[in-house]
Parts: C-alpha cells; structure tokens; sequence
C-alpha cells in the first residue's frame, strides 16, 4: 500500500522548504520503497529549488540519499547478479538510469542517453507521479530517480547499493553523487600518473573529494579557491599547494606551481568565468575535466589554441562512474581511513534544513546532511 512520508516540500520556485505529509505511490516490480536515514545536499538541489534546472516546483528534491530498505517489488534484485535486496537492508542511493542502452550494459550507466528522463522529469520516464500531496496534487518526484528529501523514497532497485551494517548512513550517504563525483573523476576519467600535481579548481564537496581522490592515486593535488577556510581545509587534508583563486590570473598561478603546465586540471565551480583563464595553463596531451553543474545555455569563449596538440576538455557527469561497483570501493576507502569523510559533512535536523542551505552557501559548511530519524 501507499507509504505517508514527511517531505521537505518546495512548494514555489525560490521558496523555503516546507515540512509537509506526501504519499510515495506503491512500488512496482523492479522499484523498492526506502526509509531514508540521511540526505546530503547538493548545489543541484538548490540549482532545481531555484528554477534554473528541472524539474520545477512544487517538488521533493534531494538526490544524496542513503536509508534502510522497507518494501521490495516482487522481481528486485541487486545490481550484483543474484546479490538480492530485502527489507532491512542498508542502502546508498545514487543516480537513476535505463539499465537497458549499450552505455548500462558496458557498466557505463553515468553516460545513459535516456539520464535526463530518468533523474529531471520530476516523475517516471513514462510520465507516472512517484509522489503525492495528502489532497492528492501532484508533486515532482523522482529527482535523480529518487527525491530523498523526505523520510521515505521511491527507487529503482538498480540505485540502491548495499553497504555494511555497521556503516554510517550520515557520512556516507554523499556517496551517491559528491563524493563519487569528486574521486571518480580523479580515479575513474583522468587516472593520473603516480606522483603527478592534479590541480583542483573549487573545495567545494566536489573539490574536496577530488583532492581525496588525488591522495587516493598517490599524486599530488593542488588547489584553487577563492574561500581562505577552504583552502585551509584542504592543506589539511594533504593538498601540496593552495592557491587563492581571487587574486591574480588562476593560468599563471597554476603554471607557476606546476611548471610547464598541468597534465590534469578538475574544475569543480561551475562557474563560466574560471575555464576560459584556466584552461591556458594545460599542458600539452592534458585533459581538463569540467564537472561542476551549470545553466542550461551557458558558454564559454575559449581559445582554441589552448585545446591543441592533445589537450582535452572533458565533461564528467557523476565521475564517469557505476555505482554498483564504484560505491563499495569508497566504503573500503572511507573503512581504511583514506577517506575522511567527516571532515566535510555536518548533520543538521531535517527541521533546519533552510539553515544547512543557507550555511552551504555562504561556505560555512562543505557538505549538510539533513538527518531525517535514527539508523
């Protein structure tokens, strides 16, 4: 039967959350319904609140979930062939896809063609509402295939990947897409040389994990920020150099920390006025990943004498990653110690989450976890 949740509701484009009751349509043979523990939030999140990405309001975004499963559809099974999930099961929720392209069958699903329909529709790639107010109005749901800003969420089982028992849900429930971003990108697309500077524009969530990522490759990140407690916290996570991003050209900066130019750049901003400098100070056969969400319609005027002799310009969606097999690899990460996670999540209750948003924003805090009831 139907499940009754608690959302964070935005009801308008801009608008503040508002705690609401919804209903969480009943689970179809391949979906499973899971209570979520925990939420990280992501820039996306309030990207979509503001109206500058879909779906529109009124809506339950949220796509960092990480909870305990409750109800199955009668054919799930894990994304491990024969690795089944069952209620009680704890679970990391990540991005949504078809399963069925050639992209899903090469382990690939982050490059799914059908990624739009199934995590920005606000409803199922055929259309069908996952979420209902207690008037019975429709609401936009199924944000990257989840919506986990409510205690209880409707997924597919394909984006649900089990993790220990004893596991922090409240840590690793960023998982799902910051951190997997960040370190993919690293581990997973650019696969640098052992020992080589990876530079890292923005220690944001993103950045950060990405200068995890680095240490995690036995190379050396140096980053770019414009916030000094920023820039502080990853020289405290290991970054060889950090750079103020806010004075100078960030070029210069960079060929100045790395000598002839950087084999690796991770621009984690999304900000159109950083790529078009930045890019300069890519060495020849580099590759520089552009990671950070924009705008629909957003450009850059780059010259295109700086893309020459094998220099690349990446886009990277989720890190190039499947999470399936990419997930559990950061949980041994994080199990060993090489990922301390605790170092950027702060917990809030899901009653303030207005105020993880606001401190979000103003970069005091890298990554709020809305913790919406006990593990």
């Amino acid at each position: 039967m139907s499940v009754r949740a608690t959302a964070a509701v935005t009801p308008a484009t801009g608008a503040a959350f508002a705690l609401t009751e919804v209903t969480v349509v009943d689970p179809r043979p391949d979906e499973i319904v899971v209570r979520i523990v925990a939420s990280g939030i992501c820039h996306t999140d309030i990207l979509a609140r503001d109206g500058i990405r879909p779906p529109r309001p009124p809506a339950v975004f949220g796509h960092e979930g990480a909870g305990i499963v409750e109800e199955v559809g009668r054919s799930v099974g894990g994304l491990v062939p024969g690795d089944r999930l069952v209620p009680g099961d704890r679970v990391v929720l990540s991005f949504a896809s078809c399963g069925q392209c050639s992209a899903c069958a090469a382990g690939n699903p982050a490059h799914c063609p059908a990624f739009p329909e199934h995590n920005y529709a606000g409803a199922r790639p055929d259309g069908t509402p996952t979420l209902r107010t207690r008037e019975g109005e429709v609401l936009a749901g199924s944000f990257f295939g989840q919506s986990s800003f409510a205690t209880h969420a409707l997924v597919r089982a394909r984006q649900a990947v089990r993790v220990p028992e004893d596991s922090d849900l409240g840590l690793l429930c960023p998982l799902g897409c910051a951190v997997q971003t960040g370190v993919g990108t690293v581990l997973n697309t650019l696969r640098p040389a052992p020992a080589e500077p990876v530079v890292v524009i923005g220690a944001g969530a993103v950045g950060l994990s990405a200068v995890m990522g680095t240490i995690i490759a036995g190379c050396r990140p140096i980053v770019v920020d414009v916030v000094p407690a920023r820039l502080r916290l990853a020289a405290q996570l290991g970054a060889e150099q950090v750079i103020d991003g806010g004075h100078g050209s960030i070029s210069d900066q960079i060929t100045a920390a790395v000598g002839s130019g950087a084999k690796s750049i991770v621009d984690t901003t999304g900000d159109a006025r950083v790529l078009p400098d930045a890019v300069r100070a890519l060495a020849v056969g580099g590759s520089y990943a552009v990671v950070g969400a924009v705008a629909a319609g957003t450009t850059v005027p780059v010259d295109l004498q700086h893309l020459g002799r094998g220099r690349r310009l990446l886009g990277v969606v989720e890190g190039d990653s499947n999470p399936a097999e990419f997930i559990p690899r950061l949980v041994d990460f994080w199990r060993s110690g090489r990922l301390p996670l605790d170092r950027i999540v702060r917990e809030y209750p899901m009653a303030e989450i207005d105020r993880a948003v606001s401190d979000m924003l103003a970069g005091d805090v890298v990554k709020p976890v809305i913790r919406f009831g006990p593990s």
